[in-house]
């Protein structure tokens, strides 16, 4: 979805992805104009101390190889900082589709589109957590 922003110094055109992981969630923006991934008004090297957590928001830039002159700005929340690399890596990578169609397969190949569906349980009434039921006793 291209969508056109005003700003104070011109008209910025860019394309928008929502990625989400467990309970985190990213909007990621990729401009057509500018460089660098800023997360949270951070830059992504600052935001994901940890090297892997900085390779994952990476992945999809890497497969595409031309990538790298995209300016991108996400917002994430929500989640834990390892959700919120996936969803931000999620996020990117369903921009970069909406933007070019063509590398939809590469990114699918390598099953960055795909949302990963796996939540914590929900707790239900009568139990201590998901699943664990108060101690038994016979008498």
């Amino acid at each position: 979805m291209a969508v056109q922003k005003k700003t104070k110094l011109a008209i910025e055109s860019y394309t928008e992805g929502v990625g989400r992981r467990k309970t985190a969630v990213a909007r990621a923006r990729v401009f057509e104009k500018g460089s660098g991934i800023t997360i949270n008004d951070k830059d992504y090297l600052e935001y994901f101390k940890r090297e892997s957590l900085a390779r994952k928001v990476k992945e999809a830039l890497e497969i595409m190889q031309k990538g790298y002159d995209k300016k991108i700005l996400v917002h994430v929340a929500g989640g834990g900082i390892q959700a919120q690399a996936e969803a931000v890596r999620h996020g990117i990578a369903r921009a970069l589709v909406s933007a070019n169609p063509e590398i939809r397969k590469q990114l699918r190949s390598q099953n960055l589109l795909t949302r990963d569906p796996r939540m914590k349980e929900r707790r239900k009434f009568g139990l201590k957590k998901a699943r664990r039921a108060p101690q038994w006793s016979k008498r």
